[in-house]
């Protein structure tokens, strides 16, 4: 499948998600979440925003410092900030990102130790996000036999790290693993991106439960937690565009079998998106500085016609 027919098949599904979940569920609950989107729970969304990117933020800077390819914490804010918007409105999957790689891969940022440092921030605090959905899981719905689940993956990374450092082991393959241990398993950088990780995930199911008290569900948090951290788990499934659908159908579901309005689901997903976006918008400020810079930057390679 070619990179366009993929884009769209995104697009599509996540029309068509949206389009059959407002159908079957009713727009009440949304138009009423929408009315009560007030200065001030906007404003919430927007302090959110910023502690979610700068917990990012400090975390790629932890693994840039880890692995000799430094990011200037302040570039590293901005970039972060432009990445989420570009994530958040573009059909690509983690576009912003990617171009956040490529851009601190070039041989003037550092090179592939800079681009390696932006992928690994971003698997790693992708891992650590799982690992601590599962256990939030696992101790609010009383199931302690789910925290055999992070367990088990852990102690597959260690004997895959084990087998695949070897004399044998491929050179690329082996340089990307002792990045691993040398940032994420380390012992002085290691929890600083574990920590940074779970501050970002409370930030965003923080974020999710104002969604929800905004759409009118009034459920308790230990009933509430589960169903919205199946709701950011959904984010993850590829056909969406910047996890709208996906997100949507999975907490109108989970709603329902909690005995829960599947509508309040419904919109409760929907204004969480709205608020995510909002709490990116300061990422239009960096953007558009840096496209300022580019056309500046073509500007002044333009040779002079009127030259002799």
């Amino acid at each position: 499948m070619s990179a366009a027919a993929g884009v769209l098949l995104r697009i599509a599904v996540t029309l068509a998600l949206l389009a059959l979940l407002a159908t079957q569920l009713g727009t009440a609950e949304l138009l009423h979440g929408l009315r009560s989107l007030t200065p001030a729970v906007l404003a919430v969304a927007l302090l959110l925003g910023l502690a979610a990117t700068v917990c990012t933020a400090l975390r790629w800077y932890v693994v840039a410092r880890g692995i000799g390819a430094p990011v200037p914490l302040g570039t590293a804010v901005a970039d972060t900030y432009r990445a989420q918007l570009l994530n958040s409105v573009l059909p690509a999957g983690m576009l912003g990102d990617a171009h956040r790689a490529v851009a601190h891969g070039l041989p003037t940022a550092g090179g592939r130790a800079g681009f390696r440092a932006v992928v690994l921030e971003r698997a790693g605090g992708q891992v650590v996000v799982l690992l601590g959905c599962l256990a939030l899981l696992a101790v609010v719905t009383g199931h302690p036999s789910a925290l055999l689940v992070p367990v088990l993956l852990a102690a597959v990374v260690a004997v895959l790290y084990r087998t695949r450092t070897g004399p044998g082991a491929q050179p690329g393959l082996r340089g990307w693993l002792d990045d691993v241990r040398v940032v994420l398993l380390s012992r002085d950088r290691g929890p600083a991106v574990v920590i940074l990780s779970l501050t970002g995930l409370g930030c965003h199911l923080a974020l999710f439960v104002v969604a929800a008290r905004t759409a009118g569900v009034d459920a308790p948090l230990p009933v509430l937690l589960p169903l919205l951290v199946f709701g950011l788990l959904a984010m993850a499934i590829p056909l969406n565009v910047g996890g709208w659908g996906p997100r949507e159908g999975v907490t109108a579901g989970m709603f329902g079998a909690a005995a829960l309005d599947p509508a309040a689901g419904f919109a409760t997903a929907v204004l969480f998106g709205l608020l995510s976006l909002v709490g990116s918008l300061p990422g239009a400020l960096t953007l558009t500085r840096s496209w300022r810079g580019h056309a500046v930057l073509r500007t002044d390679t333009v040779p002079d016609r009127r030259a002799p």
